[in-house]
């Protein structure tokens, strides 16, 4: 009975038989037959009868003969009721069983080149979102989920976060990450691609570290390497995560990650909308393409190469380089790194004459930084990697005053930032919600206003408090008109929904946007070492800059003259943004990434031009 329905079945079969074998044998012996046998049944043929017997309990109805075999046929018969009865029983108990395995998700998926997402947290809903755009022009795309939550309640949430999946099938399965039987449900091993996230726990970086472990060193791993992507929160774990994922792990570091978002988007108003754009799979996106036409020619010359598509790096051999050198030739075996639509639009342009004015294009030097004030509000274990992200960018005798609730705030300031050059850094006790206490602090002489969520906090109760500061801070600015950048974060998505507002500078800042590249990098590993640039102080980033610096105003030009303006300054420009549609969300708050080269425009003494630039 220990051993399972299969058993058990076996077992009443085996009991059948000696019963109906015993009584096959008794009948023989006594010589007794039924009335309508002309000659005497050999065993053989007593056992068949009482097999009909056993297995229609009706068969002996019409039974006649001597008082024997009729007593002997009763008890195959009665002998039958019983496993009969018992068989049913059991197969209906074992059908149960499987389909309660089947519901609570412990089935092996039968799926081959999937995406897998081990772990549950918010962050999966934007992830799969997107994974489901991204797939779209796939036939039957799969993703797997697993996570340590009963299988129909995230299939129901699943469905009730992501409106429509498209042609894409999601399948849920409840297990651990980090168990090696548990991975074999998900068919790790056939994966395309695997997604781990953080779970929502005191020490989440040892979950994603033990399934790393369980993956890497499974030992019926495959010989075909890995492509993973793994969440880590506190980069002193970064150096253990890259030696147990080695080169089959892309690791995003979460928090120096939204710190340094934080910081450029709180410094120049609509970054947030540049990056949203970069980041889905809704508009633009990053893609790599080999460009045999444009082996032997310089980066330079690649930025006019194509109409709908921006180039902003090569890949080469020994890695990616962002906005390289204009001279710099492209070799045999490179791949251009290009913003486009699709990877199958990055097409060559037939264009001979770019038709570029000469007579428009300005060479004029943006003016000398003022010291800046940047104003936090709130506190979380980030704000120490924010000021010292901070320092990074702001010019010196900069200021930054920090006002939170803790008590211990000044102190945690002076320990985690020692290193700090360009900035004076200020801490104030108090409550962020209280709006005597941010009248108190002169709001609007601050150039930048970032707005942190607690992590002390339960998450609704900490985002309320962010929206009532919020508002009271956006009726600070309508008051006075407006004259410093908010930048907020909050902790659930569906509230971030509630405080969108027509401004740019109010980009909700979080989890999100950690979502949106966890699911870009699971397309494309070759894209961490983008983002990695890309957000790092070190080399070309992203700014916006006044578009009088490289054309003239209120003169017509097209792209092609705005591409050449920012390559004789060493920069790569692929959008601009339009100041009279900056509060239009239907027009992207004015921001336009990768326009057609070709198409005329004109720009305003307040519009800016998109580059990549080393500062």
């Amino acid at each position: 009975m220990t051993k399972g329905p299969i058993a058990l079945i076996l077992g009443l079969a085996v009991m059948a038989a000696v019963v109906i074998f015993i009584i096959a044998l008794l009948v023989y012996v006594a010589d007794v037959a039924p009335d309508d046998e002309s000659a005497r049944p050999n065993i053989g043929q007593l056992a068949w009868m009482g097999l009909m017997r056993t297995l229609d309990t009706g068969t002996m109805g019409g039974d006649t003969g001597h008082p024997g075999f009729l007593l002997g046929m009763l008890a195959v018969t009665l002998g039958g009721v019983f496993t009969t009865s018992m068989l049913i029983g059991i197969m209906s108990n074992a059908l149960q069983s499987k389909l309660e395995e089947l519901r609570k998700g412990r089935s092996r998926v039968i799926e081959n080149n999937h995406t897998v997402i081990l772990g549950w947290s918010p962050q999966i809903f934007p992830v799969i979102s997107e994974l489901v755009i991204a797939n779209a022009n796939q036939k039957k795309p799969r993703i797997v989920v697993m996570g340590e939550h009963d299988k129909v309640a995230m299939e129901d949430e699943i469905k009730d976060r992501v409106s429509d999946a498209k042609n894409t099938k999601i399948i849920c399965r409840s297990g651990s990450p980090m168990d090696l039987n548990d991975l074999n449900m998900v068919s790790i091993h056939d994966s395309r691609a695997i997604v781990i996230l953080s779970p929502e726990s005191d020490d989440p970086d040892s979950h994603v570290i033990k399934t790393l472990l369980a993956i890497t060193n499974n030992p019926h791993r495959r010989a075909e390497p890995y492509h993973i992507v793994a969440e880590i929160r506190d980069p002193r774990n970064m150096e253990v995560a890259r030696m147990v994922g080695r080169d089959e792990a892309e690791l995003v570091l979460v928090g120096d990650l939204i710190a340094r978002i934080t910081t450029q988007t709180c410094r120049q108003s609509g970054l947030s909308v540049v990056y949203q754009e970069l980041l889905d799979f809704g508009g633009d996106e990053i893609y790599f393409k080999e460009e045999p036409a444009l082996v032997g020619k310089t980066f330079g010359e690649a930025l006019s190469a194509y109409e709908d598509s921006a180039v902003i790096g090569v890949k080469a051999k020994d890695g990616v380089k962002l906005n390289p050198p204009m001279d710099a030739k492209i070799n045999a075996g490179d791949r251009i790194i290009a913003v486009s639509a699709d990877d199958d639009t990055i097409k060559l342009s037939t264009l001979t004459d770019y038709k570029i004015n000469d007579k428009a294009i300005r060479n004029d030097k943006t003016a000398a930084s003022k010291p800046e004030r940047t104003l936090i509000l709130g506190w979380n274990w980030r704000v120490p990697t924010i000021l010292n992200e901070l320092d990074n960018y702001v010019p010196k005798k900069s200021e930054a005053m920090v006002v939170a609730g803790i008590e211990d705030g000044d102190a945690i300031i002076a320990r985690e930032c020692t290193k700090l050059k360009n900035q004076k850094v200020m801490f104030t006790q108090g409550d962020t919600t209280d709006r005597r206490m941010l009248d108190s602090l002169n709001v609007p002489s601050y150039n930048h206003v970032i707005l942190l969520c607690s992590d002390t906090l339960e998450q609704q109760e900490s985002d309320a408090r962010t929206l009532v500061t919020l508002l009271h801070l956006r009726d600070i600015g309508d008051k006075q008109g407006n004259t410093f950048s908010i930048v907020s974060e909050m902790l659930d998505m569906r509230n971030r929904e509630l405080a969108e507002v027509t401004r740019a500078d109010d980009f909700i800042v979080g989890d999100k946007i950690v979502s949106l590249m966890i699911s870009q990098i699971a397309e494309n590993k070759y894209l961490n070492a983008v983002f990695t640039d890309l957000f790092d102080p070190e080399g070309s980033e992203i700014y916006l800059k006044p578009a009088s610096n490289y054309v003239a105003a209120g003169e017509a030009v097209n792209f092609y003259t705005v591409v050449e303006a920012a390559k004789r300054r060493g920069e790569v420009a692929f959008g601009y943004r339009l100041k009279a549609h900056a509060k239009d969300s239907a027009k992207s708050y004015g921001v336009a990434v990768n326009p057609q080269k070709s198409k005329m425009i004109t720009f305003s003494e307040e519009d800016k031009i998109i580059v990549l630039a080393e500062s």
